[in-house]
């Protein structure tokens, strides 16, 4: 699986259609226009809140890497595998920053 390369000036950002709920501390959730079910987990679910509103990939990290004491470059690399996921099933879109 190729990574999705991300540049400093793109956002991240949720798509529409989806139903998200808590379970056990771990988000789920139901893409309406797939019908596929998705456990995101909990540091997955974690991600899908700061993307609630547009972000980049370094705000990301920068708030996990403080909230799990992790380190920055191996929070990108886990990170940038988890929006591949996210891009291949169409649940997030990036775009460029004005």
């Amino acid at each position: 699986m190729s990574i999705l390369q991300i540049a400093s000036n793109q956002r991240i950002a949720q798509n529409e259609g989806n139903l998200v709920s808590n379970m056990d501390g771990e988000k789920v959730m139901l893409s309406i226009k797939s019908g596929k079910y998705y456990n995101l987990g909990s540091t997955g679910g974690r991600i899908w809140e700061l993307i609630e509103t547009p972000a980049t990939l370094q705000q990301i990290v920068e708030t996990l890497s403080a909230e799990y004491e992790i380190e920055a470059s191996v929070c990108e690399e886990q990170v940038r595998t988890f929006l591949t996921s996210l891009s291949k099933e169409g649940l997030i879109q990036i775009r460029e920053e004005l």
